[in-house]
């Protein structure tokens, strides 16, 4: 996991984030818990009335006209235990209701929280650490706030109930035995840093074991073509080792708390029955008061034990807990601004003013770089690796935002406009193509949700794609499989045209779009792209020149500045930086093809 998430404990200290998870989750419940927490105290009742009935009955026993009465308490135990058992159903129902309400308003939250964010949140972290919170740390919030309820509303109760029972029968057996359990809480103190570390890695082991697994599935070519399996294998049995050993960790804390409840809980019962047995037998007590005060206590056993662990057993919740409100917590740097105008685009003028920009501090991808990318026309971005290319159409789409300078759409700046109007007008076309779980209709309508059936063909008809897509025998109802795996390079990069034709944006943003295809799918494809440009501002990145030379403008980007501008034969013929990557590629004196649909 990454470092930035790794937890602070003064920020996420366990009573300041109890008090804020009961505010935030706790509180909208309030009635359910407050409900739950009454048939709770009905529960507690039931026994500690079940422990006082335990002296009439027994001084009854020995009394010779006491069966009337005998029966009368028999039908009141069976009526006791029968009205626990039905609150204890509607509390238990009416709990897990409420926490998996709470789990998904946590889950609803957190994904919505991450749409938000910019995409350097994103860069340096793995997507599993993502999945790891959303699915797993969310029960966290939930299984706190079920123990800090349950503890309150059913082992307290119990408890106090008990304790009065005790007290009543007998105020110095009670005195005794109340005086020994503080013993046993002071001992579990000092388990709980022990458990929350494990809990911490235990989480952050189950991160990597989806994250390794998530890699395998997806680069499963590389690891059987480069025969892999034995580094993979080695990283799942690292994580997963990882993982047994925290849990065992968390275990091992958590069963030592058994051993040190028993032992102070058997203190306490044998200094009771000691003093107990000699008030009954010496002193002449009741015997009837002391069994009861006796149930009593068995009966305080396991709530006592309960509440004893109770921080123990919250570490894990809260570990959970603190892994949401890392992500929570963390400012979203898309968040919508009230009030902002909406991007008109009349021309679709790109102005690139004097930008500054770099992925870390101090390093500079582009470096006060000036370009304009004209209305109705191709402005194609070529230099080498790294010059900032790519960076350019991601600052355009306000992925990320510059240290300096302005980008202006026609007079607009655009950090000043609406976010959703300004990608509204963009459409985007990258070389990785990114297909969503569905079928070929439903990747398309993407592009304008709730576009109909004609619309939907009409776009894939312009993108050179609906012969393919009608091919297939379910049509455009074929499923592409995870991240389109079901079809072509070609197909795919089609599909994602027809889209952006379908969303009819008056700017096209292309970075690449033809590098990994074979020359039959990229002429298809370059004939969809040639429609697409139509009518349109585009701004095109390629390595590749033939695609690019009917370009209106060309401008070769090194070292974050634009060096040349002007057309395919302007800059052969000045001879420079563009010259020579013509020349690499093609040799000197070479003369490019010219497409039919665009011809210069």
């Amino acid at each position: 996991m990454s470092e930035k998430t790794s937890p602070d404990d003064t920020n996420y200290a366990a009573l300041p984030l109890l008090r804020r998870l009961f505010a935030e989750h706790g509180r909208p419940h309030i009635r359910s818990y407050i409900v739950a927490g009454l048939l709770m105290g009905i529960g507690a009742a039931t026994t500690a009335l079940s422990a006082w009935l335990l002296k009439p009955i027994l001084n009854h026993m020995v009394d010779a006209d006491g069966f009337k009465t005998l029966r009368l308490l028999a039908w009141g135990v069976v009526g006791l235990f029968a009205l626990r058992g039905l609150v204890t159903w509607g509390y238990q129902v009416m709990l897990a209701r409420t926490g998996n309400r709470i789990v998904a308003g946590v889950q609803r939250r957190l994904y919505e929280h991450l749409l938000r964010q910019d995409m350097s949140f994103f860069q340096d972290r793995h997507s599993t650490e993502f999945m790891t919170r959303l699915s797993i740390a969310a029960g966290g919030v939930r299984d706190t706030l079920q123990t800090l309820i349950t503890s309150a509303g059913r082992d307290i109760l119990t408890l106090v109930g008990l304790i009065i029972v005790m007290i009543i029968q007998d105020p110095i057996m009670a005195l005794i035995a109340l005086s020994i359990m503080p013993v046993g809480g002071f001992l579990l103190s000092k388990l709980i840093q022990r458990v929350r570390k494990s809990a911490r890695r235990s989480y952050d082991g189950s991160a990597r074991i989806l994250e390794t697994m998530q890699e395998t599935m997806q680069g499963i070519r590389i690891v059987k073509s480069f025969n892999l399996e034995g580094i993979m294998r080695g990283r799942m049995s690292s994580a997963v080792r990882e993982v047994e050993k925290s849990v065992n960790r968390m275990a091992s804390g958590q069963a030592v708390s058994s051993p040190i409840s028993d032992t102070v809980a058997g203190i306490a019962i044998g200094a009771v029955i000691f003093y107990g047995s000699w008030r009954v037998t010496i002193a002449g007590a009741d015997p009837g008061s002391f069994f009861s005060f006796v149930a009593a206590l068995l009966m305080a056993y396991e709530p006592g034990k309960k509440l004893a662990r109770m921080h123990l057993d919250l570490q894990s919740g809260l570990t959970g807990a603190r892994m949401i409100y890392e992500v929570l917590d963390t400012p979203a740097q898309e968040e919508q601004r009230e009030g902002l105008p909406k991007l008109n685009v009349g021309e679709g003028r790109i102005a690139f003013e004097n930008i500054r920009f770099g992925y870390r501090p101090d390093e500079y991808v582009l470096d006060g770089i000036d370009l304009v990318a004209e209305p109705n026309a191709t402005t194609a971005l070529v230099g080498p690796s790294g010059g900032g290319k790519s960076t350019i159409i991601a600052l355009i789409q306000r992925f990320y935002s510059p240290a300096s300078g302005k980008i202006v759409i026609d007079g607009q700046n655009i950090s000043d406009v609406d976010l959703v109007s300004l990608r509204d007008r963009i459409a985007f076309v990258s070389q990785d193509v990114f297909l969503f779980r569905g079928t070929i209709r439903e990747n398309i309508a993407l592009g304008k949700p709730g576009a109909t059936d004609a619309e939907i063909e009409q776009a894939a008809r312009m993108a050179n794609a609906h012969d393919f897509i009608v091919g297939f025998k379910t049509g455009y109802e074929t499923g592409v499989g995870e991240q389109g795996a079901q079809l072509s390079g070609g197909q795919r990069q089609r599909i994602a045209i027809a889209r952006a034709f379908l969303k009819n944006a008056p700017i096209i943003l292309l970075d690449e779009p033809t590098a990994a295809l074979d020359s039959e799918s990229e002429r298809e494809v370059q004939k969809a792209l040639d429609s697409l440009r139509q009518g349109r501002t585009t701004l095109v990145v390629a390595h590749r020149l033939q695609t690019i030379v009917n370009s209106d403008r060309i401008c070769v980007i090194e070292n974050g500045k634009a060096v040349e501008t002007g057309t395919h034969e302007q800059l052969i013929a000045a001879r420079g930086t563009y010259h020579a990557f013509f020349a690499t590629q093609f040799g000197e004196g070479a003369t490019p093809l010219r497409t039919a649909e665009n011809p210069r």
